[in-house]
C-alpha cells in the first residue's frame, strides 16, 4: 500500500513526450541522408581551397545585434544570465539587456566575421572557410522554416576580386549537379538596390525599400508596393521601382536597359559594372545549372553591399534553398575594416526536403549496414570472417540472436539491407560463406578466406 501513491503520481502526472515546435528529431535513416547532403556539400568546398571552423552556439548579444536589421533582431532568441537576474535588475529600464548578455547564432555569418576579426594574427588572407553548423531563430514554423536549421557555410574574406563570387556559383552549380537537382541562380547587386533607391528620390528608404522587396516571392508585387508606401514613398517613386522587378530579358540586356534607367546614379552604375563583370566570367566557366539576373531579388540582411544570391529549386516547390552576397563592412563593426568578404550559405534543411520529394537520395546511403550474416548457431566461425570485412571498409553485422530465419529475414528488409549470409554447421565445416544479393537473388559461395571475390561479389 504504501508504493501505490507514489505509483498513481507517476502515472498520473507523466506527460507525452515534445519537442519544441519548428525543431525536429532525425533517426538513423534520416542522419544518414543528412550526412550524405553535408558530406556532399564539404567534398566540394575543399575541392576550392575552403578549411572548416567551427564556432560556439552562443554568442554575445553585442556581437549579434544590429547586424540584421530591426526584423531580423525580434528573431533572436535570448538566453537568460544564470542565478536570478531579475533580483538586481533596474525596473525603470529595459529589461532585456539587464538580464540577457547572449543569444543563440541566428546566422554564421557574423559569428565568422568576430572570429576574423578575434583570430586576425593568425589566419592567412584571402581566408576561406566553410562552416557546417545550427542556427537558431524565433520564426513562425511553417513547410520549409524551422526555428532550429543547420546553414552549411563558405566565406572568403580578404579579397574584392569577383573572381571569388564566380568560384561561388560554380560551388552552386557542381553541389547541385552532384544531387542531380535543376536549380536557378539569382544574381543581383546590392549597390543597384541602391541606386534605385537614389533614383526614385528616396536614399534615405533604400533598407525599407529592400525589406519590402524581399518579400515580393512571399506577398506579391501589389503588396510590396503598398508596404513601400506605408515606409514614406510616394506613388511617383513606386512607379519608378515598378518597372525594375519586372524587367525582362537576357543578362546583357537587362543590364543595358538599368544603364539608361541608372544614369543619374553613381552607385547603381558601379553595381551594374559589378554585375556586367561577374557575368562575363560566368558565361566563361561553362555553368550548367540556369544563372539569371532577378533585379527584384533584394535579400532582406543589412550587411550586404555588393552581388547577392539565391537558389531556387526548379521541380519542387519551396523557399530559397542557398543564398549569400557580398559584405564589406561586416568586419569593420568588430575593429577591422577594409575587410571585403562575400558568401553562400545552403541551407541543408529545405535541401533534405527537396532531395526527399523529388526521391533523389541515393538508396546506398539510406542503409548503414550492407552484409548481415544470419545467427545459425556458428558466431565463433563468423566473428574472424565479419572482422576482416570490416577492416576492408564493409558494414556488415551478425544477428545477435540465434532465433527463426524469418526474423532475421524481416530484419535485413526493414534495415534496407543489401546482402545475407547464412551459415550453418556445414558451412562452417566446408570453410565457405554463402551470400545472397537480396534485391537480384543472385546468391554465390565463396572459401571464408577469399576477400577478394567476396568484394568483387559485394561491389558489383
Amino acid at each position: 500500500m504504501l508504493n501505490l501513491p507514489f505509483i498513481l503520481f507517476t502515472t498520473e502526472m507523466a506527460q507525452k513526450p515534445s519537442i519544441p515546435k519548428g525543431t525536429r528529431d532525425f533517426g538513423p535513416a534520416e542522419m544518414a541522408a543528412r550526412n550524405y547532403i553535408f558530406d556532399t556539400i564539404k567534398s566540394v568546398y575543399r575541392t576550392y581551397g575552403y578549411s572548416q571552423i567551427e564556432t560556439p552556439a552562443m554568442e554575445n548579444l553585442s556581437t549579434l545585434l544590429g547586424k540584421y536589421g530591426d526584423e531580423g533582431d525580434k528573431l533572436l532568441y535570448r538566453i537568460l544570465n544564470s542565478g536570478d537576474p531579475f533580483a538586481t535588475a533596474d525596473m525603470s529600464k529595459p529589461l532585456t539587456t539587464q538580464v540577457c548578455e547572449k543569444g543563440l547564432r541566428y546566422d554564421l555569418t557574423v559569428p565568422f566575421a568576430r572570429f576574423v576579426v578575434q583570430h586576425q594574427n593568425e589566419l592567412t588572407f584571402p581566408f576561406r572557410r566553410f562552416q557546417i553548423q545550427p542556427v537558431w531563430r524565433a520564426d513562425r514554423p511553417q513547410k520549409g522554416r524551422y526555428r532550429e536549421f543547420y546553414q552549411c557555410d563558405a566565406d572568403v574574406i580578404g579579397s574584392t576580386s569577383q573572381i571569388n563570387e564566380l568560384e561561388l556559383v560554380q560551388i552552386v552549380d557542381q553541389v547541385f549537379r552532384k544531387f542531380d537537382v535543376r536549380v536557378c541562380i539569382k544574381i543581383n547587386n546590392r549597390k543597384v538596390l541602391t541606386g534605385l533607391a537614389e533614383i526614385c528620390g528616396f536614399p534615405d528608404k533604400v533598407v525599407d525599400i529592400t525589406v519590402a522587396i524581399d518579400k515580393i516571392d512571399k506577398i506579391g508585387i501589389e503588396a510590396v508596393e503598398a508596404e513601400m508606401m506605408e515606409k514614406g514613398l510616394t506613388a511617383e517613386a513606386v512607379k519608378i521601382i515598378e518597372p525594375v522587378l519586372t524587367l525582362q530579358g537576357s543578362a546583357s540586356e537587362k543590364i543595358a536597359t538599368m544603364r539608361s534607367i541608372m544614369s543619374a546614379s553613381e552607385t547603381g552604375l558601379k553595381g551594374l559594372d559589378e554585375l556586367e563583370e561577374l557575368f562575363g566570367f560566368i558565361a566563361a566557366a561553362d555553368i550548367r545549372n540556369q544563372v539569371e539576373i532577378d533585379l527584384s531579388l533584394a535579400r532582406g540582411l543589412n550587411y550586404y553591399t555588393g552581388a547577392i544570391f539565391e537558389v531556387k529549386a526548379l521541380d519542387y516547390q519551396i523557399g530559397s534553398i542557398c543564398g549569400g552576397g557580398r559584405y564589406d563592412n561586416l568586419t569593420g563593426i568588430f575593429g577591422l575594416p577594409n575587410m571585403s568578404g562575400v558568401g553562400i550559405s545552403f541551407g541543408a534543411d529545405r535541401i533534405y526536403d527537396v532531395l526527399g520529394g523529388l526521391d533523389k537520395f541515393p538508396k546506398e546511403v539510406m542503409s548503414t549496414t550492407k552484409v548481415l550474416f544470419a545467427n545459425m548457431g556458428e558466431a565463433m566461425y563468423l566473428i574472424p570472417v565479419v572482422k576482416t570485412l570490416r577492416e576492408a571498409g564493409v558494414a556488415c553485422e551478425i544477428y545477435p540472436e540465434q532465433t527463426k530465419l524469418k526474423k532475421q529475414f524481416d530484419y535485413a528488409d526493414r534495415k534496407g539491407i543489401s546482402f545475407l549470409s547464412i551459415v550453418g554447421s556445414d558451412e562452417a565445416a566446408q570453410g565457405v560463406i554463402n551470400l545472397k544479393n537480396l534485391a537480384s537473388g543472385e546468391q554465390k559461395s565463396f572459401p571464408k578466406d577469399d576477400l577478394q571475390s567476396i568484394l568483387e561479389f559485394l561491389n558489383a
